[in-house]
Formats: C-alpha cells, sequence, structure tokens
C-alpha cells in the first residue's frame, strides 16, 4: 500500500476535529476540504521569445511534479502586439496526491525561502472559501537550479476548498500551516 501524504493525514486526524469543534459541524462531510490547487505563470515575453514557454514548461513540471500546459490568448489586442492563439504563459491543476505534496512543498520549503518574509496576504479569499495569492519568483522552489534560470517569473496560486465562507476557509488553510500576515478573521 501507498503511504499517504503528510498533510492528507494531519487534514483526517487533526484538522477535521479541530474545526468541528470551531464550527460546531454535525457531520464530518460538512468540514471544509482542498478539491484543487491552480497555479497561473504569465509570460509576457514569450510573445518575442517563443522558447520562454518551454522553459516555463519544464520549470512548471519541476515545480510541481505534473506535466504543465500553454496558456493561449482569447482575443487579439493590437497595444501588446497580441493575436488570439498566441501561447502567453503556463499552468497547471492539481488535485489528490499531487496536490497535498505540493501545499506540504510551499508551506514547510518554499515559502520560508522568501526575503523578508512575515507571512501572506489574508485579503485574497474571493467571498465563496478559495483563495489566491502571488509569489514573485519561481527561485523559492529547491527543485528549479538557479544556474539554469534566464528570466524569473512569478506565479499565482489559487486554493480551492469546499468550504461556504471565508472564515471556513481562512480556518481550514490556517491549520494546514498557510502562514498569514494577521492572524486574526
Amino acid at each position: 500500500m501507498k503511504s499517504q501524504p503528510r498533510l492528507r493525514t494531519k487534514y483526517r486526524e487533526e484538522i477535521v476535529p479541530a474545526l468541528t469543534k470551531q464550527f460546531g459541524y454535525k457531520s464530518v462531510m460538512q468540514v471544509p476540504k482542498l478539491s484543487k490547487i491552480a497555479i497561473n505563470q504569465g509570460i509576457g515575453a514569450a510573445l518575442t521569445d517563443k522558447k520562454l514557454i518551454d522553459v516555463g514548461i519544464a520549470e512548471m513540471s519541476s515545480i510541481t511534479g505534473q506535466k504543465a500546459v500553454p496558456t493561449v490568448s482569447k482575443r487579439d489586442v493590437s497595444n501588446f502586439k497580441l493575436r488570439k492563439g498566441n501561447q502567453i504563459g503556463v499552468r497547471v491543476t492539481l488535485r489528490g496526491v499531487n496536490m497535498y505534496e505540493f501545499l506540504d512543498r510551499l508551506v514547510s520549503v518554499a515559502l520560508p525561502r522568501v526575503r523578508d518574509f512575515r507571512g501572506i496576504n489574508d485579503k485574497g479569499f474571493d467571498g465563496r472559501g478559495n483563495y489566491t495569492f502571488g509569489v514573485t519568483e519561481q527561485l523559492i522552489f529547491p527543485e528549479i537550479e538557479i544556474d539554469k534560470v534566464t528570466q524569473i517569473n512569478g506565479m499565482d496560486i489559487t486554493i480551492v476548498t469546499t468550504a461556504k465562507t471565508d472564515q471556513e476557509a481562512f480556518a481550514l488553510l490556517k491549520e494546514f500551516g498557510l502562514p498569514f500576515k494577521n492572524q486574526k478573521k
């Protein structure tokens, strides 16, 4: 039998009882859980240099452990010299084991490597229990070899939960160990 990811075990054994007590759920099925993590990286310079998309796919795939796909523009924007169908970024959606493994590495390894890190902003909730935050450079992930990096790209990370409110999602993510700046909500 395969071993379970550390955070999935923590969810079952510690987080579910804590949230049940905090919010007074009647059933464990009411407790919010993670459904997916979507990671998006916009590469604006890819309009002039097509190789940057391949580099972005390779970096994102090594960070997440899952093959990334290019994103294409949906419409023409003449001010940016953008044509419909041009590749302008890279994205990947993680579920299941890969999602828990990525979140574990993000919280315990990558975020502490950010320079002058004081926590992530707690204003990234959308009102429906999902949370989005940005990372300014891909170098915080240990999978990236600094010598091979040609361009520093940031990325947006969206954590989608089944929580109905921002308070429930905040409590869930705080239990998973996300280091928020303001610890109250």
